[in-house]
């Protein structure tokens, strides 16, 4: 998937590069860049000697020596001193630098821990808000996978509103599973009963019912649905599917095969892009198979910001994981 964020530990990634979160010296330090340090091994500080340095919002490249990753973009984040002295620029700077220097050297996967919000100071919220924008900013010119890594959840901290407005939408309509299975057998119960009853009555003629199976058949796919929408928003190809946080390669499968069969996350994730309202999202849904519900808190979520007209990928993966939800996307 080409955005993510998990919780974990960055040095045990095997992705391409890791980025280290490191101070002008280069040498090592507390935090991420310790760690980092630890686990390449002592060849790593030997070539960082070599550097000579790193200024505040550049990035530098070394191997990654005994790391999973091939290599290690160093990259040097702001000391927060308020929100008043470039902080935030800087900050944007060392992200565009580490993502500028990896696609420089061919790399297809990349792992970056929040940048400065460490012994840096910078607050984790507002350091997020930049790490999403620049990163998200990449991505849209750009083919790279991208993991965003927090090393536990008290890392991790969501706009209180946004916060507190999902938690309110999640308490007024989830549903407990069991409890819902139970409603829906009953509900299933009476509406097959019902209809026996009505067709017992009206015998009904069995070219309604061969009509109703042609209309089905003619149906578009969720394929054909997912394309026709592109065109009707005046969209690219490209521009539909980097918005959705969807690999190239999957959407060429998506585009080549008239009933390829997608996952949900996949089709909200195309909605979302496509910025579709509730009614349109969830008959594309039914294209595929699916269907919203109030017994799934990731249904849940989706459904609020889509209700709201909420339509930042990004934001709502935020929200996804901050509530233990799988993320949109591939």
């Amino acid at each position: 998937m080409p955005f993510r964020i998990i919780r974990g530990d960055i040095t045990t990634l095997r992705v391409d590069a890791i980025v280290n979160a490191a101070n002008e010296s280069l040498l090592g330090g507390g935090g991420v860049d310790g760690a980092i340090h630890r686990a390449a091994g002592p060849r790593l500080l030997e070539e960082c000697r070599t550097l000579n340095g790193c200024r505040t919002g550049e990035a530098k490249l070394t191997l990654g020596y005994d790391l999973p990753a091939k290599y290690v973009i160093h990259t040097v984040g702001p000391i927060w001193r308020g929100g008043s002295h470039g902080e935030e620029a800087l900050l944007t700077s060392a992200y565009e630098s580490s993502l500028e220097l990896a696609a420089e050297h061919g790399v297809g996967s990349i792992a970056f821990p929040l940048i400065s919000s460490g012994v840096y100071g910078y607050p984790k919220e507002e350091a997020l808000n930049v790490a999403v924008g620049a990163i998200g900013k990449f991505l849209l010119a750009h083919e790279m996978d991208v993991t965003l890594v927090m090393f536990d959840k008290d890392s991790f901290v969501l706009g209180k509103k946004l916060f507190s407005d999902v938690k309110a939408y999640i308490d007024d309509n989830y549903v407990d599973a069991a409890y819902s299975l139970k409603a829906e057998s009953r509900r299933k119960s009476s509406l097959f009963g019902g209809l026996a009853k009505k067709a017992a009555e009206e015998a009904m003629p069995c070219q309604m019912l061969e009509a109703d199976s042609l209309s089905i058949e003619l149906d578009e796919s969720f394929s054909e649905m997912l394309l026709r929408k592109i065109d009707e928003k005046g969209m690219t190809d490209a521009e539909c599917y980097k918005k959705a946080n969807v690999d190239r390669k999957l959407f060429s499968k998506i585009r080549s095969d008239k009933y390829y069969s997608p996952s949900k996350r996949t089709v909200l994730a195309f909605a979302i892009a496509l910025e579709l309202p509730l009614h349109e999202a969830e008959e594309m849904l039914k294209k595929a198979g699916f269907a919203l519900s109030h017994s799934n808190k990731f249904d849940v979520i989706v459904e609020y910001f889509i209700k709201n007209g909420k339509y930042d990928m990004f934001e709502i993966n935020e929200t996804l994981f901050e509530f233990d939800q799988a993320q949109l996307g591939a």
